[in-house]
């Protein structure tokens, strides 16, 4: 098995988050990584859905996604033609002792103390997964009070956009 991330172009519409995460638990697929916001255009949102599976039973799930009546286009990110980045807000316990390592192992990995208190610091950081969890690893021995993570999000590089291809098409058949 290996991990796709999809990315779903779909209308704003109510349930259609809840239609298409059901087609994945139907087949017993678990979802990793979910991701859901507006797009650059009014009426349309993006979601981008990390899976890990074999790829076979991903192209019956695609199939089975885009016949909803509300998806508008399925791309699968390949991982080298696209940038894929996460979020992580961390709260570590950062006393007078420990605040400096703390405040260099966040600088080191490119992160921004967004919180500070007597005893702890809130960290923001953005990357890869595998970026983050190191940030997370490097950062437990000083006693992680709180994480939590956003789902991935991507996008392809280069001039090419989902929406403007989709939305061509829709047009022409209006």
């Amino acid at each position: 098995m290996s991990s796709h991330t999809l990315s779903v172009l779909v209308e704003d519409t109510p349930g259609i988050l809840a239609r298409a995460s059901a087609l994945f638990s139907r087949r017993g697929f678990n979802i990793d990584s979910l991701s859901v916001s507006s797009t650059e255009y009014t009426g349309l949102s993006r979601m981008t859905i990390v899976v890990n599976c074999d790829l076979h039973p991903l192209e019956q799930v695609t199939k089975q996604l885009n016949k909803l009546v509300n998806v508008v286009k399925i791309v699968e990110m390949d991982t080298t033609a696209s940038v894929q980045r996460e979020l992580l807000l961390i709260k570590v316990k950062a006393d007078a002792s420990s605040r400096t390592h703390v405040l260099q192992t966040a600088e080191l990995f490119r992160a921004h103390v967004v919180d500070v208190s007597p005893d702890v610091v809130v960290i923001e950081a953005t990357g890869d997964p595998e970026k983050l969890d190191a940030l997370v690893k490097n950062l437990e021995p000083f006693g992680i009070r709180e994480l939590v993570k956003s789902g991935l999000v991507a996008l392809g590089r280069g001039p090419r956009s989902i929406t403007d291809r989709s939305l061509r098409s829709v047009e022409r058949s209006a």
